[in-house]
């Protein structure tokens, strides 16, 4: 939010010699975190002047409209002579006045101003856009001054157009909601400094009328607890927004649209409630407060043709949904540039629905911003009625004497907090007297029982809090505040956080990583080193990609979480599989040209346990019992650690050195060794067969056991998944489980032999059913002690071996540990391993 202290002062008596940087100290303080604090003043160098356009030449012949100006800009030129500048812009005319830079003069960002020769004609300056003046971010045409402004042509422009001003940009924490307006910003700097508060909702306002101003119908008081409405009628519809006004919407990032538009936004920055303006005249009818039906459509303002959905909350007449009640309103009954009867709406939303509504249709508008945070039900009379006055003030008209209020709205319900827990909680000592004024100066109502407190700290039970429960009700602004934690955080903000001393726990001696860091941090290095990249996906997935997968989300084998509040309404369910999200980054990196990729990533899958139930209710006063922490982890879906690797295109470049080496199903299965092996799982443990598992190819997926239990699948992605996601042909993928491993065993130092090998090498002709991996092991069982290392090496299939059959390769390594073998040794041992191999798989010999 963007604000500039000039406006906070009409609010708060702030310090006039108040430093920028001991402002935004005091915001810090109060847990309000500053983006930026400028001193406007310091942002444009040279002069920055009020000129009067005199003539505008329309040129022609260029890719833009493009127009050549003589502005008047008094004596600050030296010659007093019109100035000529070639602008752009097309939203001003002769006579009206703009914000001129001359040359010499320096724009924020370094940007020199000076005079050259462009579009045939010479441009000496500038005229400026308030995003060039890093007013806000409009950069649709240049600054038109209002009539309002009384400077002339060669006056110092920066005190129009609140160039002499300091502005904030704060970030508000989702909790803090009432901070998104000039009314809670003035109230948390009247703390900080304390000084009074001039509150602009403490102003009397007309309450409701028995004869509505407007005939509506509110049907869901739970998604709208409160609707008020009041008329205006005989508006000027060519009233401009008067300039002061326009200026603080500039500087807060809101672009000016129409008087009674630029009204509602400057309310809401005033007052935190958001309001909308009406066209009585193009209602068809009364106005209903309701549910949408699903399949419903409505254009909003920004011309966007909405499918709505039966969680919407909409404003509807005669004709169906005229406004997406909190969000946006609607094309057919918005103001417009005849409009003469203004409806003025402020109401009160749900601010759940309002968040699930904003997201669903991704339309996160500033009212959307503060209704999810929580807006004070309390001020929509207040804030009517300010928008009236304005309207009429500035743009003429007669405000209507009926005043709607639909009010069911619900009081606030007491809190009770023991007067000492923030004293217990946070170690610093917290007298009950003190701890009752700063909730009383949030705004709370503090009472004892059915007494109010005695501020005197000697009261009895006050003055040391022991035994003590106070009654705290919060404000009507402050939805935030629902425990007794909550209390105790504003008592510790309040009274500063710097008073809380800073305690580092003492680390425990001697225990360094865990086996799972040990082994998760081997596995990523393994790979790192292998030349994988790691990537971190979001754990977010849609319905539509599981079933790409040939996942479905009703797989009673690998069923999926859905959200109850996601992030995006396209992906509301939690990954089954690391595959999903990683080859959406896989796809997302082939878009941008990178067309040979070695990806991992090591992150949690979710499996819920079905039929688990409800979590119990666990409330912030005090720890949770080990019984209702084993009852919550019971629902909680279960997170195995997988690791995934995906691969497309060149496993090993091409170059001058030669054609490069196509990933494929099997390096997908080596890279599964890889980290078995770094996980310590000794190779003799760890078997692969073929599979059928989605979403690999049926014919090229192999699954990975250990101690005969299936961690994992390898191999070449399902040509039909390859297809629905776009993907190369050929791609493969890797995933395990890392938690279902077994531990890593102890592993003794190996004894290295100091004697000589003897290498052997071997051909045996086998079934294509037959694994190479069950192939390798019959030869390591009948070689014995003497094999040090087997390898396949070749693999051949063709007519003279017959149909069904293919030749495996392997490079038998022999070695003694006290001795050099003989050739005798070695051939006894390699016909042995060979004899093994025909007895369980029916091998033989190649060429015997």
């Amino acid at each position: 939010m963007r604000v500039s202290v000039s406006w906070l002062r009409e609010y708060v008596d702030l310090p006039a010699d108040l430093p920028t940087g001991d402002l935004e100290q005091a915001l810090v303080d109060l847990g309000i975190e500053v983006e930026s604090a400028v001193d406007l003043a310091e942002t444009v160098t040279g002069q920055l002047v009020v000129g009067e356009v005199r003539e505008i030449e329309e040129l022609t012949g260029f890719k833009k409209p493009i127009r050549f100006c003589r502005v008047d800009v008094g004596a600050a030129n030296g010659t007093g002579e019109p100035q000529e500048i070639v602008c752009g812009a097309r939203n001003f005319a002769p006579g009206d006045r703009v914000v001129v830079i001359l040359p010499g003069g320096v724009l924020p960002g370094g940007f020199a101003i000076g005079a050259r020769k462009t579009y045939g004609h010479n441009s000496a300056g500038m005229i400026c856009s308030a995003k060039e003046l890093g007013l806000g971010d409009d950069h649709s045409g240049i600054i038109v001054l209002g009539r309002d402004v009384t400077a002339k042509p060669g006056d110092d422009a920066r005190p129009v157009v609140g160039l002499d001003d300091v502005v904030l940009d704060l970030e508000i924490t989702p909790d803090r909601g009432y901070a998104l307006s000039l009314r809670g910003l003035a109230r948390e700097l009247s703390h900080a400094f304390d000084v009074p508060l001039r509150d602009p909702a403490r102003v009397p306002a007309p309450a409701g009328t028995e004869t509505p101003a407007y005939p509506v119908e509110v049907r869901d008081t739970v998604g709208c607890d409160r609707f008020t409405a009041r008329l205006v009628r005989g508006v000027d519809p060519t009233a401009p927004t008067p300039s002061w006004m326009e200026q603080r919407l500039v500087t807060a990032g809101i672009r000016s649209i129409s008087l009674p538009v630029d009204i509602t936004n400057y309310v809401m920055l005033e007052l935190g409630q958001p309001m909308h303006a009406f066209d009585a005249d193009r209602i068809a009818g009364p106005l209903v407060v309701r549910r949408a039906e699903a399949g419903e459509k409505l254009t909003t303002l920004d011309g966007v043709n909405r499918v709505l959905t039966a969680d919407d909350m909409v404003i509807c007449d005669d004709t169906g949904p005229i406004s997406l009640a909190a969000v946006m309103g609607g094309e057919t009954s918005e103001v417009v540039a005849g409009t003469t009867t203004v409806l003025f709406e402020a109401a009160h939303w749900d601010p759940a629905m309002v968040g699930r509504t904003a997201r669903r249709h991704k339309l996160f508008s500033e009212a959307a911003k503060r209704w999810e945070r929580g807006v004070d039900p309390a001020v929509a009379l207040v804030a009517l009625e300010r928008a009236v006055r304005l309207l009429t003030e500035h743009g003429g008209g007669t405000p209507g004497a009926e005043i709607l209020d639909i009010d069911h709205v619900r009081p606030r319900t007491p809190i009770s907090l023991p007067a000492d827990l923030p004293t217990r909680r946070v170690g610093v000592e917290y007298p009950p007297a003190r701890v009752v004024a700063l909730l009383e100066r949030v705004g709370c109502t503090v009472a004892q029982g059915a007494d109010r407190l005695s501020e005197d700290p000697g009261a009895v039970g006050v003055a040391s809090g022991v035994g003590t429960v106070l009654s705290v009700t919060p404000p009507t602004w402050r939805p935030d505040l629902t425990d007794p934690a909550d209390l105790v955080e504003e008592v510790v903000r309040l009274d500063g956080y710097d008073r809380v001393p800073s305690v580092l726990p003492t680390a425990p001696p001697g225990r360094g990583l865990t086996p799972r860091q040990r082994r998760r941090r081997a596995v990523a290095g393994s790979l790192a080193e292998r030349g994988y990249v790691e990537v971190l996906a979001h754990p977010f997935v849609s319905p539509e990609l599981a079933d790409q997968l040939g996942l479905r989300a009703d797989d009673s084998r690998r069923p999926a979480v859905r959200l109850a509040n996601p992030l995006s309404e396209e992906e509301p369910l939690l990954r089954t599989t690391l595959l999903g999200p990683l080859l959406g980054i896989l796809k997302r990196n082939l878009g941008r040209g990178h067309r040979d990729l070695a990806l991992y990533e090591i992150g949690a899958v979710f499996h819920p346990r079905v039929g688990a139930g409800s979590p119990p209710a666990m409330g912030v006063d005090r720890r949770p019992t080990d019984e209702e922490f084993a009852a919550a982890d019971a629902v909680v879906p279960a997170q195995p650690v997988h690791v995934a690797v995906v691969l497309s295109g060149d496993l090993d470049p091409a170059g001058w050195w030669g054609p490069g080496r196509p990933a494929g199903w099997a390096d997908a299965i080596e890279a599964a060794r890889d980290v078995l092996a770094a996980a310590g799982i000794p190779d003799e443990r760890v078997e692969v067969r073929a599979a059928e598992y989605a979403p690999w190819h049926p014919g090229r997926c192999a699954e990975l056991r250990v101690d005969g239990s299936v961690v994992g699948h390898a191999g070449e992605l399902h040509p039909v998944v390859v297809a629905a996601l776009e993907l190369p042909r050929r791609t493969s993928a890797m995933e395990l489980n890392l938690d279902t491993l077994p531990p890593t065993p102890v592993t003794p130092a190996p004894a290295v032999s100091g004697f000589p090998p003897a290498l052997i090498d071997v051909a045996l002709v086998v079934d294509e059913s037959v694994p190479a991996e069950q192939v390798r092991r019959a030869l390591e069982a009948g070689a014995g002690e003497l094999l040090e290392d087997v390898r396949l090496f070749d693999v051949y299939s063709g007519a003279q071996l017959g149909a069904g059959r293919r030749s495996l390769a392997y490079k038998l390594t022999f070695r003694a540990p006290d001795r050099t073998l003989t050739v005798e040794e070695a051939v006894a041992a390699r016909d042995a391993a060979v004899a093994v191999a025909a007895e369980r798989l029916g091998a033989t010999l190649r060429g015997a």
